[in-house]
């Protein structure tokens, strides 16, 4: 390498897949119509037997803790760690979590705990409050927690949508599992956007820009096992642009090209690029692509609109309504001490188990 900044070795060639790339920090860089990618991975400690911390909290800065003290933070959350109620408007949330639980609540009334592979879709349009919270269940062994959390931007006609909340449960995401020549696995997991090979990924909500086909939205996890060797086909769009995140692993090889440490790397999307694990140890990559929106974006902490008289209506409205208000007891519901799974729909009494919404997770192999 010839900086302590230098992730890619380029071979002299007039075309090579990785467009620039950037070291990974708390949050990543994003290309248009994505707005915001944040990995969360928090080695939280046992729980007091009210899902909180069992230590000390002493050291924080408690309401605002992104310390990273002992490898954890508390976020926004006072007692249990998290996000308490707060609002959003214009685009769409998309949160992946790979380890551990997290507690929905919302003012449309909805509520859910997921996790360990489950994916909450929400798409916040004129206005939603949603808590995110992550109770500490186990009070006898640490408490791992690891997600993902994306926002996807909304096209002007659909920013003023109404709300929707949805969720992609772990066993009916499709997955692909593939084999290279000496039988090295890749799997593949699509959370959205369609993968040759691989079954057809669940719906996205109905006024993403993901359901517009021409959007060419693909949010996709990679596994590599040690030397596998997998080809990342090329997006179907003209103009679709791809970050490919790589966050696990030693190195990594996309076409002719080394990358030596984690980092976000912009890859040509028009183009099929061998991806190789060229490490001893399993790598594991993100990639999140679509058709750029194209449109001025205006933001303001959790407003996302296109011009700043928007920004200035949806803080008024906010103020005026709430977004209907908040429906819950306290801004940092949890959802019970029992490790289970579930979802309540808005307007609904019963709930919805992954067991209720599918009976096995949808893996083909090539």
């Amino acid at each position: 390498m010839s900086s302590p900044t230098s992730t890619v070795s380029s071979p002299a060639a007039a075309s090579l897949p990785i467009v620039r790339a950037q070291l990974l920090g708390p949050q990543w860089p994003t290309l248009d119509p994505f707005l915001f990618c944040a990995h969360h991975d928090d080695a939280y400690p046992a729980g007091n037997g009210a899902m909180a911390p069992a230590v000390s909290l002493e050291g924080r800065e408690i309401g605002s803790d992104f310390s990273r003290k002992d490898g954890w933070s508390m976020y926004h959350g006072d007692a249990v760690p998290g996000f308490p109620g707060h609002p959003h408007r214009g685009f769409e949330t998309v949160t992946l979590v790979r380890k551990g639980l997290i507690d929905h609540a919302d003012s449309l009334g909805a509520a859910a705990r997921f996790g360990g592979g489950d994916v909450q879709w929400v798409t916040a349009g004129k206005g939603i409050q949603h808590s995110e919270m992550f109770p500490l269940l186990n009070a006898t062994e640490p408490n791992p927690l690891e997600l993902f959390q994306i926002w996807l931007n909304l096209p002007a006609r659909n920013k003023m949508v109404e709300p929707h909340f949805t969720m992609l449960w772990d066993e009916r995401i499709p997955r692909l599992v593939h084999r290279d020549d000496a039988g090295r696995a890749t799997t593949v997991t699509v959370v959205a956007g369609a993968l040759p090979g691989a079954a057809a990924p669940l719906a996205p909500p109905p006024e993403s820009w993901a359901s517009q086909p021409e959007a060419d939205v693909a949010i996709w996890t990679l596994r590599l096992e040690p030397g596998a060797q997998w080809v990342l086909p090329a997006a179907k769009g003209a103009n679709t642009r791809r970050m490919l995140y790589f966050f696990v692993g030693d190195s990594l090889r996309v076409g002719p090209q080394d990358v030596d440490r984690h980092a976000a790397l912009e890859v040509r999307a028009g183009q099929d690029w061998l991806l190789t694990n060229t490490g001893a140890t399993v790598a594991e990559c993100l990639v999140l692509q679509g058709q750029p929106i194209g449109e001025p974006v205006a933001q303001y902490g959790p407003f996302v609109m296109n011009t700043q008289a928007e920004i200035m209506q949806a803080m008024n409205d906010y103020r005026r309504t709430q977004f209907g208000g908040w429906p819950w007891p306290e801004q940092d519901p949890v959802h019970g001490s029992e490790a289970r799974r579930f979802a309540r729909y808005p307007g609904q009494a019963e709930e919805e188990r992954p067991a209720d919404a599918a009976t096995a997770t949808a893996i083909a192999t090539a």
